[in-house]
């Protein structure tokens, strides 16, 4: 049973993951699914097996089968168009393009390359002159100082261990929140939401390469996912907490979000009551992940006990 359990959390996770790194996966595969599920019909003429407009087989036109010279819709079965007497299944002539656009098509398509080239090569000589810890996803983490850039070099990403690289990506993506939090209006005119959104994939990316995944990697993974709007990838971080030490703060302080997050308020305050039932005897504990987040702790007691 704890096997099966272990297997049905990993791909809520990867689900989870995957609806916060592909946004547009889920319309995919429903648009798959559609397309696999168009049913199958005896052909009129030869009474095969046949899907589409047209009989695979024989030609013959099915249900919503259209002339290909006036577009009138063909009855099922018909040999020839009623309105204009185009045999059915011919091939739709194509208009002959004007010769002076086909001759500067491919002038066109080399000068917007061209353009491209040059642009490509401008952007990144200005880039090399200016870059900071804002410009790209090369300078994601953030440097020790954004006033004393001068004397201070960057960061050297390569000496860092993963689990550094993955705190520096979680430090940068909270304060971007905080910042989303003190002025909303301000922070999306500034486009920084795409900031924010990318920085989190970044990081949930950075956060699955670290080996074990422990109470504090998944509260990171989750703190991410909340903030980047993912509240079922938090959801599933708290159970793996949960599932392992079920007082454990971190874990129930992440589901009551989460809980609340996905609408479940119920869910959110019993997951709350758990939380302030268990923080005196878990404060006890000093666990490192408690120091880490002490604030966490601190906050998420004082908001519960208001509530």
């Amino acid at each position: 049973m704890t096997a099966w359990h272990s297997k049905i959390g990993l791909l809520r996770e990867l689900i989870g993951i995957s609806e916060l790194l592909y946004p547009g996966l889920r319309v995919t595969l429903f648009l798959m699914a559609s397309a696999e599920s168009q049913p199958v019909s005896a052909c009129p003429s030869c009474n095969l097996p046949a899907s589409g407009r047209f009989c695979g087989n024989c030609g013959t036109p099915l249900a919503g089968a259209s002339c290909s010279a006036c577009d009138a819709s063909l009855t099922p079965g018909a040999k020839f168009c009623h309105r204009c007497g185009t045999p059915a299944g011919a091939t739709r002539t194509r208009t002959r393009e004007p010769r002076g656009l086909t001759n500067a098509l491919p002038w066109a398509v080399a000068g917007i390359a061209l353009v491209a080239l040059v642009a490509m090569l401008a952007g990144q000589r200005f880039n090399a002159r200016s870059a900071t810890t804002l410009d790209a996803p090369l300078n994601a983490l953030p440097q020790a100082g954004l006033d004393d850039r001068g004397a201070r070099g960057a960061p050297d990403i390569s000496s860092m261990s993963p689990r550094e690289r993955a705190s520096r990506l979680f430090d940068r993506i909270m304060r971007l929140s905080e910042e989303r939090e003190r002025d909303s209006t301000l922070f999306a005119a500034a486009g920084k939401g795409d900031s924010l959104q990318l920085f989190a994939q970044m990081g949930i990316q950075a956060h699955m390469l670290l080996e074990p995944r422990d109470a504090d990697v998944r509260y990171d993974m989750g703190r991410i996912a909340e903030v980047a709007g993912a509240p079922r990838l938090a959801r599933v971080q708290a159970d793996s907490i949960l599932s392992v030490s079920p007082t454990h703060l971190l874990g129930l302080l992440l589901a009551a979000n989460s809980s609340r997050a996905l609408g479940d308020t119920a869910a959110a305050r019993s997951f709350e009551q758990r939380f302030l039932t268990a923080a005196p005897a878990e404060q006890q504990r000093d666990l490192p992940e408690y120091q880490s987040h002490r604030n966490d702790i601190a906050l998420a007691i004082e908001a519960a006990r208001k509530r």
